[in-house]
């Protein structure tokens, strides 16, 4: 019984750390999101540090990509920087690969 004791295990410990790792890589895609979108608005560095913070925290509000898309259009139209959706999408998609690319290398 050990046996299977011990594949069960090592299952939940590799499912941990699949789920701790895709945890990283979006909290990291999150804040070069904010990174990215601080720049279009032409924030300061301390004002983007603090935009990149409040994208992370934005995607705690629901499952899903859906609230941090909102923000970032929200925030970005009302700069006046002149962006639509699908360019949200595509700076989320390149920013995902930039993130996981980021920790994956080994240091």
């Amino acid at each position: 019984m050990s046996m299977f004791d011990d594949r069960e295990r090592a299952a939940e410990a590799g499912f941990a750390r699949e789920q701790e790792m895709a945890f990283r890589i979006t909290a990291r895609r999150n804040r070069l999101l904010g990174q990215w979108a601080a720049a279009q608005m032409e924030l300061t560095p301390a004002e983007t540090d603090a935009y990149a913070k409040a994208v992370v925290q934005a995607d705690f509000e629901e499952a899903g990509d859906e609230d941090v898309i909102r923000k970032l259009l929200g925030d970005l139209t009302a700069a006046g920087v002149d962006v639509d959706e699908a360019v949200v999408r595509r700076a989320l998609d390149d920013r995902t690969v930039e993130a996981r690319r980021q920790l994956m290398q080994p240091e």
